[in-house]
């Protein structure tokens, strides 16, 4: 990418989280949980093995739901103005996300792509920090898909925008019907690729690869 010839700061964006899901994570409320969980599947949290375990498992979930507490707008505010009117598109942002169904984790790629409009871009690593701060909180695929295409259309004032995420859910492999091929496919449109079918098949192909 060439050099910025100017900077523009984005207006603050409000996404869909309440204040309350903005809360400081309660790491000793947590740990008190996981114990009693423990308790409840016959465990004996106070053997050797798990002692540490609520403690641990507390500071992992608090990684793991970081993105309760970011906002995607921090990441997407600085946008540099190229003169770009050209299709972006970046491959294989990989992520891991938490099913808010059963506390599993399911893991796979984003593929973002999106038309600038007015010239501005950004920079190449905030469309993956973008996608990991939706993934990192309780989430169904099809709403991580619709929020980073929302975002991005918000903060960028995007002309169009396409968002394909394909993923393995670990509640499909371990539970209920146990299907470890089993994959899942969502993708969002925005702006001008949810009406042009023309222009959303290149777009989509080259999301494939081709």
């Amino acid at each position: 990418m060439a050099s910025p010839l100017s900077i523009h700061t984005a207006p603050a964006h409000h996404d869909d989280l309440t204040e309350g899901a903005r809360r400081p994570f309660d790491h000793c409320r947590a740990e008190r949980a996981i114990r009693e969980l423990l308790i409840a599947i016959g465990e004996d949290p106070m053997r050797e093995g798990l002692r540490d375990t609520p403690a641990r498992v507390a500071r992992a979930f608090a990684e793991m739901t970081g993105g309760l507490r970011d906002d995607p707008g921090k990441h997407l505010a600085r946008v540099f103005d190229e003169a770009a009117d050209e299709l972006v598109v970046v491959r294989d942002i990989q992520f891991t996300s938490m099913c808010e169904h059963h506390l599993l984790p399911f893991t796979g790629v984003v593929h973002v792509a999106y038309l600038p409009a007015d010239g501005k871009v950004v920079g190449l690593s905030k469309l993956a920090r973008t996608v990991e701060v939706f993934a990192r909180r309780p989430q169904v695929q099809e709403r991580l898909t619709r929020q980073v295409a929302d975002a991005i259309a918000e903060h960028l004032g995007a002309a169009a925008v396409g968002v394909h995420v394909e993923s393995e859910h670990l509640c499909m492999r371990v539970r209920g019907v146990r299907q470890p091929e089993a994959a899942m496919t969502t993708v969002a449109w925005r702006g001008l690729w949810k009406t042009d079918a023309v222009a959303r098949g290149e777009v989509a192909a080259l999301f494939r690869g081709k």
